[in-house]
């Protein structure tokens, strides 16, 4: 194995150099297959990408999934396909030791497998940070495509609720939507929810366009903290122009099953999510290393641990100083530049040369608010409305890796031109669960065949009341 200095030793004489990669993020998988490029020729060079799912998502796209633009599955790729020499394992990361310089996985089936490295890329990405508003695990979260899919789901079944609902005030809430954090990740969410009702809502007879309340909370003095003011500005505009209530200066004290508690004022809602900052994935969290107060590792501009030279550290998991001292953003586009030069500093390594510094002027933000609108300033310029638009679903499209995926996108996005969002809810139930909520609500249980013989499933017995009378404010269990 090599050392731990600034320059690599031979490798022990018949095992390779081992490069593992934790994490099927945009910076995961990036790293990879700038590696697989810069040391694919080398067969003393083993490069392992380790993620707990087989796909990694083009997190900006999923706003699109959640309404239905695009198809749930789009706003995704496979990892296998994009890789080339590299070795996948589809696996979750219960432990590191950066001692004994080993990674305990658990894959599938359940089985615990420990594996060994030389180097390590941390690019385990990082999660919502449910400890800053007590209660903060009642609402909804939005960083997966199973939390598209939820969501979705939810907010559907609220309209077909408040479609039959007699009460007004029960009506109110379900139709209330609550987003708390207002950066960029609550503020596109907030507009693609309002373009999503806009469309869905002439399906509802009970139910009008201004019945549909949407509240945006954020703690800071302006909504897109990432952006400019003017921008910021503009985005407010088109938001409020939609019937959404935006409350600055406004800490969310407490989040309650069906309601939210601000200084001022309580929100009974049916739909609440949370998108108000962000923390290290828990096994960074849990490294004997340096962080920040976030708990992000601190690596130096090479993206490099000093205390722990085979550690390797980037994206949201990661404090990364520009040259002024200050971490750079936690955003996609500087998760890949970082990936590709951590890859080659890893490279340099190898072939006992210095690694070099990361380096990156920002070249824009852009938010999509849905409508065909969007805000962002690229390359210096101010781009609002529909050429904003353009230009985000054109740099987004071309993130994703290949042109089989990038096809279904075009797609998806030519036919979202002619036709509205469908209401079909991805129901996640399994069949026996479903016959399950039938029996519940009073219907005969499906009669199947089994052998030839006609018989009922098992959880009729369940369902079947006891013999004896039920004491009057019983009710059956669902």
């Amino acid at each position: 194995m090599p050392n731990t200095t600034g320059t690599a030793s031979p490798p022990t004489l018949g095992v390779p150099t081992r490069i593992v990669i934790l994490g099927g993020g945009f910076a995961g998988v990036i790293t990879t297959r700038r590696l697989e490029k810069l040391l694919g020729a080398r067969r003393d060079v083993e490069i392992v990408l380790v993620s707990r799912d087989n796909y990694f998502l083009i997190t900006p796209l999923l706003f699109e999934a959640c309404s239905g633009t695009l198809e749930l599955r789009h706003c995704s790729q496979p990892i296998r396909p994009v890789l080339q020499r590299a070795r996948f394992i589809e696996a979750t990361v219960d432990r590191i030791d950066l001692d004994r310089r080993t990674v305990s996985l658990t894959v599938p089936e359940g089985t615990v497998q420990d594996l060994a490295y030389d180097h390590i890329v941390l690019a385990l990405g990082a999660k919502t940070n449910e400890r800053i508003i007590p209660g903060s695990s009642q609402a909804f979260t939005f960083k997966t495509i199973a939390d598209a899919i939820v969501l979705r789901n939810h907010l559907i079944e609220r309209f077909e609720r408040a479609d039959v609902e007699t009460d007004p005030e029960r009506k109110r809430q379900l139709l209330t939507v609550v987003v708390i954090g207002a950066g960029l990740v609550g503020t596109e969410l907030t507009g693609e929810l309002t373009a999503f009702v806009d469309e869905i809502v002439r399906w509802y007879r009970n139910i009008r366009r201004e019945d549909v309340r949407f509240y945006l909370i954020e703690a800071g003095p302006r909504i897109l903290g990432e952006v400019d003011a003017p921008l910021a500005a503009h985005a407010a505009n088109v938001l409020t122009k939609r019937g959404v209530d935006i409350r600055t200066q406004t800490p969310v004290r407490s989040i309650d099953q069906g309601r939210v508690t601000m200084a001022d004022q309580v929100v009974e809602a049916s739909t609440i999510v949370l998108s108000a900052g962000i923390e290290p994935n828990p096994l960074v969290a849990a490294l004997p290393v340096e962080k920040d107060r976030h708990g992000r590792i601190i690596v130096d501009a090479t993206m490099r641990s000093a205390a722990r030279p085979s550690v390797w550290g980037l994206g949201d998991c990661a404090a990364i100083p520009d040259p002024s001292g200050k971490p750079y953003p936690s955003l996609a586009q500087h998760a890949v530049r970082e990936a590709k030069v951590l890859a080659h500093n890893i490279a340099r390594v190898l072939k006992g040369e210095q690694p070099r510094p990361f380096v990156y002027s920002q070249l824009g933000v852009m938010a999509a608010l849905g409508h065909f609108q969007a805000i962002g300033r690229v390359m210096g310029f101010p781009l609002t409305g529909f050429p904003a638009w353009w230009t985000w679903r054109t740099y987004y499209l071309f993130q994703m890796p290949r042109w089989s995926r990038r096809i279904r996108i075009m797609i998806d996005w030519t036919v979202a031109l002619f036709f509205r969002p469908d209401i079909v809810k991805v129901d996640l139930a399994v069949e026996s669960r479903q016959l399950e909520r039938a029996c519940a609500a009073g219907a005969d249980a499906p009669v199947r065949v089994v052998s030839g013989e006609a018989t009922r499933p098992r959880l009729t017995e369940r369902a079947e009341p006891a013999p004896m009378a039920a004491s009057p404010g019983a009710r059956s269990a669902p």
